[in-house]
């Protein structure tokens, strides 16, 4: 399934989030009620970008009633997890110690690298 993950633009992304965030199947009445916490777009806006994310396969839609509603095809962890060996693969040459280094100079505090090792140590990730 990961190399039918694309990367999501950000307008996109933003309202896959709130599809997430809903459980299935999400209607754009869902949808925007759960962007309006983090910032106001229009229902054309958000039906526009509904329509954007089926045409790219993330987005079930089904017809209920007058209505369509959504369903993910893929969950945000399966999303992330493809960015982010898409991320390791694209700019950091498939080296995860290119990777790890460039995650360090990021700007993580000395706490947040601690809490990584632990994870990894713990094998959680």
């Amino acid at each position: 399934m990961e190399n039918a993950i694309c990367r999501l633009p950000d307008a996109e992304f933003e309202v896959m989030q709130a599809v997430w965030d809903c459980p299935p199947p999400v209607s754009r009445a869902d949808i925007e009620r759960v962007l309006c916490r983090r910032r106001k777009m229009a229902a054309t806006t958000i039906l526009t970008l509904l329509s954007r994310l089926a045409e790219r396969g993330a987005l079930s839609v089904d017809k209920q009633g007058k209505s369509n509603v959504y369903t993910p095809v893929f969950s945000r962890g399966e999303y992330l997890a493809a960015q982010s060996r898409r991320f390791l693969k694209k700019l950091c040459g498939g080296d995860i110690n290119v990777f790890a280094a460039a995650l360090c100079d990021s700007g993580l505090s000395r706490d947040e690298i601690e809490k990584l090792r632990c994870l990894l140590e713990r094998g959680e990730l």
